[in-house]
């Protein structure tokens, strides 16, 4: 691992994490490509990346997140709920999830098939509600979406977003409540795969490389959430539909060369 690729990585993260594009496949098939190692380094460099994207989350949305402390706003209770799916499932299937689901050949069906999700709920979807509108069980229902993004290559902003879609949300405010519902899981799972790996495998050396990589994450992270909330204001998820089944493509036919 040089200087450059912990840009690059960084870059990958920054970019996939609030797109509909899956932050964790993309990061499964850089590591590939580059021979980083998915037991020891890689789950360690793929957690500090997603804490860069957590400082990305934060730094756009603070004055959202400061309103918790306002009791009588309800965003607090909304991500509370909305968080509880993808923390009970990640508790069961914490091993399968940095094991055997960090394959190329799941990620690249889980592209497919989730991008038939993502054009349901763009043909659906009323779009017309507000963040204002959304109630504890809709929180709960896009909650479990974002649970279903524990499966690389589904993405957890597509999904959170397919999820707000389906309950009549418009593009930019599914968007903006996804991100918003990010950050706890981002900090949570992040944080813990970060300590863990890092106490066990990484040298102090390495933290050099983590610490490129997560600016370089933070950057791109909050660049992409500023342009793709302007985006979804006049345009819909087909464009991103399109790039995952060609990525998915691509990936299968590598898969049967190799």
């Amino acid at each position: 691992m040089n200087y450059f690729l912990a840009i690059l990585a960084g870059t990958v993260q920054g970019l996939t994490e609030f797109l509909p594009v899956s932050s964790t496949g993309h990061l499964i098939i850089f590591e590939n490509i580059f021979g980083i190692s998915q037991d020891d380094f890689g789950l360690a460099f793929d957690a500090s990346l997603h804490l860069g994207t957590l400082f990305a989350v934060i730094l756009f949305f603070y004055k959202d997140y400061l309103t918790i402390f306002n009791f009588k706003n309800k965003l607090l209770s909304l991500l509370f709920i909305g968080t509880l799916p993808a923390v009970f499932f990640g508790i069961i299937f914490e091993q399968q999830i940095s094991t055997t689901f960090r394959s190329t050949t799941l990620v690249a069906v889980a592209l497919i098939v989730f991008s038939v999700v993502i054009l349901w709920a763009e043909r659906l979807g009323e779009k017309v509600k507000k963040r204002k509108d959304i109630t504890l069980a809709n929180a709960l229902i896009i909650g479990i979406f974002q649970a279903i993004a524990l499966i690389p290559g589904v993405s957890r902003s597509g999904a959170t977003i397919s999820g707000g879609l389906f309950l009549g949300l418009t593009r930019e405010e599914s968007a903006r409540f996804a991100f918003l519902l990010s950050g706890p899981i981002i900090a949570g799972a992040g944080t813990k795969k970060f300590l863990e790996a890092s106490l066990n495998n990484i040298s102090a050396s390495d933290f050099n490389f983590f610490i490129i990589g997560i600016i370089s994450s933070a950057v791109f992270g909050f660049l992409t959430i500023k342009y793709f909330l302007q985006f979804l204001q006049k345009n819909t998820l087909i464009p991103f539909v399109i790039y995952r089944v060609g990525l998915a493509i691509l990936l299968i036919l590598a898969i049967f060369i190799s």
